[in-house]
């Protein structure tokens, strides 16, 4: 049976060049299958889900296969957020609870190339690096050090995957404090550019006046 892989929206696939390319030489019902897809990734809405068609050429029937969205999706759904930040290290765009990232763990781990969970977690926590996402208020760099040094293996061997109300609101206090600091950063550095412009073109104007009293003087008489 052939195989055709997508990558598609959750809940929301359309129809499209790349997929009709695909599917139009199988023969199917192309509206039937985009809806069966959308219904079977409806759980995933808003992010990039994987789909692999199995297709059987003669009965023009076909199997659908979801596999779990990528971990980079995953924390992009967690915090409720469509992008990573652009400016990873510098700039960050959510604070998550080790919770957080043991459920996205869980979620991922027979999809990774993991021993353990406390493995899965370190990727996802990797992962957390990149997108420019905090946890448990700590840049994931220095986070990955407590987890080395097993500040976290408590939770990681309970598994847990739920916080608290109380908690939510504390990462978002911290989240919130780090965003301010964000605004106040990127004000100063603007504010320093804007001081650099005037002083940018003052200066060919300073050496220009020199230059122009020299060509106004008049030869000196000679004696």
């Amino acid at each position: 049976m052939p195989k055709i892989k997508l990558i598609v929206d959750g809940g929301n696939m359309k129809p499209g060049p790349a997929v009709a390319q695909q599917l139009g030489p199988m023969g199917v019902n192309l509206g039937k299958v985009i809806e069966d897809v959308n219904s079977a990734t409806a759980g995933f809405n808003g992010m990039k889900v994987p789909v692999e068609l199995d297709v059987d050429a003669k009965t023009k029937n076909y199997t659908i296969y979801i596999s779990s969205p990528p971990v980079a999706e995953l924390i992009k759904k967690e915090l409720g957020i469509a992008k990573a930040s652009g400016q990873a290290g510098k700039t960050y765009v959510g604070n998550l609870g080790i919770e957080q990232v043991i459920s996205i763990a869980k979620t991922k781990h027979s999809n990774m190339l993991a021993k353990d969970l406390s493995a899965a977690v370190n990727l996802v926590v990797g992962s957390c690096v990149s997108l420019g996402v905090l946890i448990e208020g700590k840049n994931a760099v220095e986070f990955q050090k407590d987890i080395s040094q097993g500040v976290y293996s408590k939770e990681i061997k309970e598994e847990k995957t739920e916080v608290s109300q109380e908690k939510k609101q504390q990462l978002a206090g911290v989240f919130s404090e780090t965003v301010a600091k964000q605004e106040a950063a990127a004000k100063a550095a603007e504010a320093a550019k804007a001081e650099e412009k005037p002083a940018e073109t003052a200066a060919p104007a300073a050496t220009a006046t020199p230059a122009t009293a020299k060509k106004d003087e008049k030869p000196a008489k000679k004696k």
